[in-house]
């Protein structure tokens, strides 16, 4: 049976859970559960960390034992992601006798293998970060690049581990496993990092106490990061109701292949190469084979909101289980998976958040399930009418439909949650335009029994095609899924191992059934309401939006924009008008940015790699350098020429269109385009 272990990192409780941890906690969440719809047995662990000097520090200051400081900061996150519809099938505390046990038999086995040795240290250390910083690291002044605080000199006794041993070991196993770290651009950053060197690290403290203490040595306590990243590995202890909880681990002891299962560790991009190169490290170390290691680390950006990159006041500012009370967990969990497309740096927008939920949830998904339960209340008593014989039309939509559901699996498994569910809402708009096109409005007029067959089978259509998308937006909406199928007439789907529920095409609802309409799924908000909920929700600017990066906390990140305002330009007389004829010839496309990257040595230019509907993206070279950075542009809609004549950019880079913008070169502003607006459409 294919298994699936999805991790978030364990969070950090001196902080409070804010957006950026919200963030990773629902992408695990919703991986869980689209696997789990697949069939497989998965399972997501998420907790925290709650060892280390800063919390030392911070428990002696509020003049609490860091136990009882650790234990009230823990609390607010193990609450908080139910209320996110988040179901983790486990919680870690670093502080448990299971993690503390597992880490040192760890320890033990690594010493076993001649891997560390005892000496004296000293260097720079971050308490923020926890770990030794090289000068070269530091700011001027000897700033902390993350925490811009000044560093620590320090000097102590310390075991190390031989880090540099494992500089090519590590190096073989990226090459054997290009999959390992993701997204490429970070995997590369992975890489020069190890090809340059590793040096020894220093795995344990005496300068404090609050720590797991080293085996044989009690005036020891462990690397918080040695101690934390086992967590995933230590969780695996004991067994639930299917048995042995290292199953998830490959490979797994029952004799299964490796392929059999999945580890997947959710990380912040500022914590990727603790998790890239230590962790590895570590497990190979203490005798773990190639086979037996993770199966990928992904990496994703940091998130600003509207805009403000994510300080201390703002996380507190903007509290997840606040917005998701006001505005309903699957509204808070569908912005997060679709506005921002993991992996890059995003932003949590309020203002986009209630125009999404307007325009794909109200406006469309909302709108189809209200139209065809109500025809079908008026014309059929309520009841799915039988499906009579179907048309080219039906035909048509059925392999649409399968198209999209494919692709929206195949981003799933990419990890790629924004597309999967850009695929799925097409489906939805795919239904709308069915209706338009077969007008059953029209049909329910007529009283020829083949204008009434013709009737049932519309609706028996859209009824299969809506139960596809209550399955579809399980992962990303639980709550709403069952509250549509609950509409539909159906039970709430209940995942089963070995047996996918994912659809294959349209689905399909007994005829007779009895629907149970409840009014809207998704009630739209009008302007008044908008303008009151973003005046009550959006926190105040803390200052200017730069250009400077967001300071990161683990697993944190985050992204916004706010909104622009472009002068009305006034019209260029010089420029000769068109006729209808000639403006027709121009073939104006939707197109979506599927990957983004400068081009070397041309400071205006990005090559971009657009879908167009066409079955693989085009290269178009486009000017928005000066505006926009490559990966603020992937998953973008533009508008695009198709038709125009490609143009040599020299070197082999040849552009197949062009996008089109408005504003100078410094502050360009691209079309907004709807969401549900499938890559390729044409504007006319």
């Amino acid at each position: 049976m294919r298994r699936f272990y999805v991790t978030t990192p364990i969070y950090y409780v001196n902080d409070v859970p804010h957006l950026g941890t919200a963030y990773t906690t629902v992408v695990a969440d919703a991986l869980r559960r689209f696997h789990a719809l697949d069939g497989a047995d998965a399972r997501m662990l998420t907790g925290t960390d709650e060892h280390g000097l800063k919390l030392e520090r911070v428990a002696k200051e509020r003049g609490i034992a860091p136990k009882e400081f650790v234990d009230e900061m823990s609390a607010p996150f193990r609450e908080a992601w139910p209320k996110l519809d988040v179901a983790a099938d486990d919680f870690i505390r670093t502080t448990e006798s299971r993690h503390q046990t597992w880490v040192q038999d760890l320890w033990k086995k690594v010493a076993a293998n001649g891997y560390l040795t005892l000496g004296n240290y000293e260097d720079w250390y971050c308490v923020g970060c926890e770990s030794f910083k090289t000068e070269k690291e530091l700011e001027p002044g000897n700033i902390c690049p993350l925490h811009k605080k000044p560093v620590e000199r320090v000097k102590e006794e310390t075991f190390f581990f031989q880090l540099s041993k494992f500089q090519q070991p590590l190096l073989d196993f990226y090459a054997s496993h290009p999959d390992f770290i993701q997204p490429e651009g970070r995997r590369n950053e992975v890489l020069s990092f190890v090809e340059a060197g590793l040096k020894d690290l220093s795995v344990s403290r005496t300068s404090f106490s609050w720590g797991i203490p080293v085996p044989g040595h009690p005036n020891h306590v462990m690397y918080v990061w040695f101690d934390a990243l086992a967590n995933y590995r230590s969780a695996l202890q004991g067994a639930d109701s299917y048995g042995d909880l290292a199953r998830f681990w490959p490979p797994y002891a029952g004799g299964e292949p490796v392929t059999a299962g999945r580890v997947l560790h959710l990380v912040g991009k500022d914590i990727l190469r603790f998790h890239a190169i230590f962790w590895p490290a570590f497990l190979l170390a203490a005798g773990y084979t190639t086979d037996q290691l993770p199966t990928q680390v992904f990496a994703h950006g940091f998130l600003t909101v509207d805009g403000q990159k994510m300080s201390k006041s703002l996380r507190n500012a903007v509290n997840p289980v606040r917005l998701a009370e006001k505005l309903g967990a699957d509204a808070v969990r569908y912005q997060l998976l679709r506005a921002i497309a993991f992996g890059q740096d995003g932003d949590f927008d309020h203002g986009a958040l209630l125009e999404r939920y307007n325009a794909d949830l109200g406006k469309n998904l909302g709108n189809l399930l209200n139209r065809v339960i109500g025809l079908t209340v008026k014309n059929f008593d309520g009841k799915v009418p039988a499906r009579g014989e179907t048309t080219p039309l039906e035909n048509e939509l059925s392999s649409e439909v399968s198209k999209l559901i494919e692709a929206a699996k195949a981003a799933w498994f990419a990890v790629e949650p924004h597309r999967a569910l850009e695929h799925t809402f097409a489906i939805a708009a795919l239904g709308n335009q069915y209706i338009d096109r077969t007008a059953p409005w029209a049909l329910a007029k007529r009283t020829a029994p083949e204008d009434r067959a013709r009737f049932g089978t519309v609706l028996a259509t859209l009824f299969g095609l809506l139960e596809t998308l209550s399955r579809l937006i399980g992962p990303a909406m639980p709550t709403k899924a069952a509250a549509m199928r609950h509409q539909l007439g159906l039970d709430a789907v209940v995942p089963t191992h070995g047996e996918s529920q994912v659809p294959s095409g349209l689905g399909s609802i007994a005829e007779g059934t009895v629907l149970r309409p409840e009014g809207a799924l998704f009630p739209t908000y009008d302007k008044d309401q908008i303008k009151a909920l973003l005046d009550e929700l959006v926190p105040p600017k803390e200052a200017p939006v730069t250009e400077e990066k967001p300071a990161p906390s683990a697993s944190e990140a985050t992204p916004s924009v706010a909104p622009i305002t472009a002068a009305v330009p006034t019209l260029d007389e010089s420029l000769p008008a068109v006729d209808y004829d000639t403006f027709a010839k121009t073939d104006l496309r939707v197109g979506l940015i599927s990957h983004a990257e400068k081009v070397p040595r041309k400071d205006k230019l990005l090559r971009l790699e657009v879908d167009l509907g066409e079955g693989k993206p085009r290269q178009i070279v486009a000017g928005l350098a000066l505006t926009f950075k490559p990966e603020d542009l992937v998953g973008r809609r533009v508008l695009v020429v198709a038709n125009l004549a490609p143009r040599d950019f020299g070197k082999g880079l040849i552009s197949h269109g062009m996008i089109l913008a408005s504003g100078p070169s410094e502050a360009l502003i691209l079309p907004t385009i709807d969401a549900s607006v499938a890559p390729g459409s044409r504007l006319k």
